[in-house]
């Protein structure tokens, strides 16, 4: 079983292992193609208009939160199946990442989805549209960390207490401004 230190450093190689260009073998160091499903693998990146999209992973205590951003035409923005499909593109994400997380440190990934994807769509212009994606996701193999929010235990140690219980409100002899 992988530390906890580990499991972050693998899972945040799994992520950086996604740069643009990565679905090429020509651009990657051992030669192997890596595709993540993402919307700027299609096509030809020097001859077809390029598609800004992207993700990144945080960690917060047992949960892992992968962003998704991309950039799309207006009329992406008024498609009705717009969550299907970036639903889909976290599947091939979570799918990718618990991939590359196995090649890297040949031990399994257990991502559970905690709930759906939140989606920001914002107008760039008349033309583009800006989406921004929030997914939550359990580690499954994180099982000795504190989720975070959880309140705190009083952990002060008995000689600490014991100090602050002789306070007094006695004023020492040498002192001689006036009282207030």
């Amino acid at each position: 079983m992988a530390s906890v230190y580990d499991i972050i450093k693998g899972l945040n190689q799994a992520a950086a292992n996604a740069y643009d260009g990565s679905h090429m073998a020509g651009y990657n160091a051992d030669g192997e193609e890596r595709k993540v499903g993402l919307r700027r693998e299609e096509g030809d990146p020097i001859t077809d208009s390029r598609v800004m999209d992207g993700f990144k992973v945080r960690i917060s205590g047992p949960k892992c939160i992968v962003t998704y951003q991309s950039e799309m035409p207006m009329k992406d923005f008024h498609n009705t199946k717009i969550e299907d499909e970036i639903e889909q593109i976290y599947a091939d994400i979570a799918k990718f990442l618990k991939k590359e997380y196995k090649a890297i440190t040949k031990e399994t990934l257990s991502l559970t989805p905690d709930g759906p994807c939140e989606i920001l769509m914002q107008n760039m212009s008349k033309v583009r549209t800006w989406a921004q994606c929030n997914k939550v996701y359990t580690i499954g193999n994180m099982t000795d960390v504190i989720p975070v929010g959880e309140p705190s235990e009083d952990r002060l140690e008995d000689n600490f207490r014991k100090f602050l219980e002789l306070d007094t409100d006695k004023k020492p002899k040498n002192v001689t401004r006036k009282s207030d």
